[in-house]
């Protein structure tokens, strides 16, 4: 597979990085001769320093024997008239598209069905507005996939220092969940990641991912003692094009909604487009303010500035007086892993939600969803499998999985969900998700391709 890529910033760079791990064909085109200089010091992908809205260029990219065309540069406007020069110059080529305006929103189809004929517009801000109203909705989660329209849940929780569940073997998990079918599909600890086996003991600490049924969610959550609470307040810190859209989001909801942004423009700009939302100008991270607006009364505090030490400040500063819950945006990667050890559990990125949604597209198969977990170290896809596939017809004990890789639910036409087990079998047209460490991705994607045919 070869996938040329204009735009070597942190999407374009991680997505570089992950196909090349993989062993894939990649060409990154990218104007800045310093980002270029990265990418080619640390990944093994072709570089080309150009416009990568040119037609030279991008025959140079060798566009024409492309499968896929990724445009994920900051500038709207680049993305499309790449998107338009690679329609020209290569029809076959599926072009997928980063577009981040809220202008746009309405036209997404229009770029699907008329020139520039673009298959994918992403746009990562919506993306990580649904990421957070997931994570809002999920008492002490730290991630929150969902798969089969929702009705599948994979949560991520941080087991607590005094949990009744330290000690416990896996074996003994499904008995203390009781009906609920709950299955444990990894373990972060120390920041490694384990595919557990039955005989594993869970540890406070962890970081334990389990899959589940949307109808027994609650009560598996309690099992981690965890417990649902009503969301009536949230405080959102940054009223830029993300803090609007969660504030409208949660408008919708009756959600009770303060913004505090710092620029009087925008806050002027807010007020007129809102219909119930408090806007309130000033800094996140004065404690004055943040007493004055009772932070200890807030549910959730989401901050959502354009400045990643801000963002990072605001929640520490709104957890040590007495918000319930912080959900923090970041861009950096390098920032992920510090971010448990100054205790910041829940954190999003747009750059991360957009490379979730390219993932889903660049899969061989029409993959319906591909999530990262734990930054970049596994992965959980989606497919169905089709009645000539190994996979049909045979207890899943006697199918080679690769290793690293683990079935963790099936979901059949009636609306039966399946947690497996060794006995389960996986009949014809079953849809199926697969949870794949880095390491397997690959082998996993060929079974996906050769055996398998996605929605």
């Amino acid at each position: 597979m070869k996938i040329v890529i204009v735009g070597a910033g942190e999407v374009g760079f991680h997505i570089a990085s992950r196909l090349s791990y993989e062993n894939k064909d990649v060409v990154l085109i990218d104007k800045d001769p310093d980002a270029i200089r990265r990418v080619s010091d640390s990944i093994d992908v072709q570089v080309i320093n150009g416009s990568g809205s040119s037609p030279i260029v991008m025959n140079d990219a060798g566009i024409k024997g492309a499968d896929i065309f990724l445009a994920v540069t900051n500038s709207d406007e680049t993305n499309l008239v790449a998107c338009l020069v690679a329609d020209i110059l290569s029809p076959a080529t599926m072009k997928l598209a980063r577009v981040r305006d809220a202008d746009f929103d309405m036209y997404h189809d229009t770029f699907r069905e008329h020139a520039p004929h673009i298959d994918t517009v992403i746009n990562p801000e919506i993306e990580v507005v649904k990421t957070i109203d997931r994570l809002m909705s999920v008492p002490g989660a730290v991630d929150v996939g969902e798969f089969a329209d929702g009705r599948v849940k994979l949560i991520g929780i941080r087991l607590d220092e005094d949990t009744h569940l330290a000690g416990v073997h896996l074996s003994d998990f499904p008995s203390m969940v009781g009906k609920q079918r709950a299955l444990i599909t990894a373990i972060v600890r120390d920041e490694e990641l384990i595919i557990p086996r039955g005989d594993d003991r869970l540890i406070p600490g962890d970081l334990v991912y389990f899959v589940c049924e949307k109808e027994g969610l609650e009560d598996v959550l309690r099992v981690f003692d965890k417990h649902a609470q009503p969301l009536r307040r949230v405080l959102i810190i940054g009223g830029g094009r993300i803090g609007f859209r969660l504030a409208t989001l949660l408008e919708k909801k009756s959600i009770n909604t303060k913004i505090i942004e710092k620029d009087p423009k925008r806050c002027t700009k807010l007020a007129d487009r809102m219909n119930k939302a408090v806007i309130l100008h000033g800094d996140g991270s004065d404690q004055s303010l943040l007493l004055e607006e009772n932070i200890r009364d807030m549910d959730v505090v989401v901050t959502l500035t354009n400045d990643e030490e801000t963002n990072i400040l605001s929640s520490l500063l709104a957890k040590r007086m007495g918000a319930k819950k912080t959900i923090t945006k970041i861009s950096k990667f390098s920032y992920f892993p510090l971010m448990p050890m100054i205790g910041i559990e829940q954190v999003v990125s747009p750059r991360l939600s957009a490379i979730n949604s390219i993932l889903q597209h660049i899969r061989k198969g029409k993959v319906l969803s591909a999530i990262s977990i734990k930054g970049e170290q596994a992965e959980v896809m989606e497919a169905v499998a089709l009645p000539t596939s190994d996979i049909v017809g045979k207890p899943l004990k006697e199918i080679s999985f690769p290793k690293g890789a683990l079935l963790i639910a099936i979901m059949r036409k009636e609306d039966i969900i399946i947690i497996p087990s060794g006995d389960s079998v996986i009949e014809p047209d079953d849809r199926v998700i697969i949870f794949a460490v880095k390491q397997a991705i690959s082998k996993v994607e060929k079974i996906l391709a050769v055996k398998l045919e996605f929605f």
